[in-house]
């Protein structure tokens, strides 16, 4: 029998011809930019025996039981909390994720979130393209430096480790967080593992880089950034329910803190309202392996996931 899988989204070229030379019929997701909604993944998932999914799918228990043809979620991603990872292991149904082939993009962008945050960059492009700029002035648009600075890094796995690293050429003493100690990360860099509160309290720069757990839902709220400094840029390019957002507004709004880098959000691709009116936040759209390198990586191992599967060798990166 040969094999179909559905493609919840357009993925790059690359991921798409190692299909096609393998011989895997696919159907593809007609939108590249609109997500799928879960009509369409039920109706695309008709008659195949695998399915390459995005974070932004949400693959449950429902859609898992009903389709008898599944055989394997391949994940389009590092993270899979979108998908009900029990109910497949019950089922017999392998998942795959990507890891690895994002870490140096998102570690650039954290550093360019981190950068435009703390130094007011998107608010000064839009003040100089909006023809307010009268010329130099000493109070002019003062952000703060990073140089010698502290960074606090919660999660410390590949990115994190990754954000870490760049830090160094800033000479900034790096503080990190995580379930276990990262040793060699203390190696390279120097970082000094401490307490969460105590991370919370001495970061001048705090990078969130962690998986969404139970336990990791909300880890930011209220009494997170009243515990910050009020000169602290808050970093989040892991996950949006990672952060409580009505309280990270408040914290903006309040200056309890100085500035925020979002790259996610709480209830993605929707934001909180009152946070595009700031000047001390930067929000992009999710971009965090949004690189030509990164996104074909991705897309490769995918595709090669599958194949694997389907020629009866276990894949590479499996979940379960």
């Amino acid at each position: 029998m040969p094999h179909k899988v559905f493609i919840t989204r357009r993925i790059p070229e690359e991921g798409l011809v190692i299909l096609k030379d393998a011989g895997i019929d696919y159907e593809v997701f007609s939108h590249a930019f609109t997500p799928a909604t879960r009509e369409d993944i039920v109706t695309g998932m008709e008659g195949c025996d695998g399915i390459i999914t995005l974070l932004s799918d949400t693959i449950d228990e429902g859609l898992l039981r009903e389709n008898p043809d599944l055989r394997i979620v391949s994940q389009y991603a590092v993270g899979y909390n979108n998908i009900d990872t029990a109910t497949a292991k019950e089922l017999g149904i392998t998942v795959t994720n990507t890891p690895g082939v994002l870490t140096e993009a998102t570690a650039d962008l954290t550093w360019g979130l981190i950068l435009s945050a703390a130094r007011w960059i998107v608010t000064s492009d839009k003040f100089i393209r909006d023809k307010r700029f009268q010329g130099w002035a000493p109070l002019l648009q003062r952000g703060m430096e990073m140089y010698g600075r502290t960074l606090g890094i919660v999660g410390a796995g590949r990115i994190g480790a990754a954000v870490a690293k760049r830090a160094t050429g800033f000479g900034m003493d790096i503080i990190y967080h995580n379930r276990n100690r990262n040793l060699e990360l203390e190696e390279e860099t120097g970082a000094t593992y401490v307490s969460f509160d105590e991370l919370v309290e001495r970061s001048d720069v705090l990078s969130v880089h962690t998986p969404l757990t139970p336990e990791t839902r909300h880890l930011f709220t209220e009494r997170e950034f009243n515990m910050m400094k009020n000169t602290a840029v808050f970093v989040n390019t892991s996950r949006g329910p990672c952060v409580d957002e009505a309280a990270l507004l408040t914290a903006l709004r309040t200056g309890e803190i100085f500035a925020a880098g979002l790259d996610v959000y709480e209830r993605e691709p929707e934001y909180l309202e009152g946070l595009q009116e700031l000047d001390n936040v930067v929000m992009v759209a999710h971009i965090g392996s949004a690189t030509m390198k990164s996104r074909a990586d991705m897309a490769i191992i995918a595709a090669q996931n599958l194949v694997n599967f389907y020629e009866g060798k276990e894949p590479e990166f499996k979940v379960v």
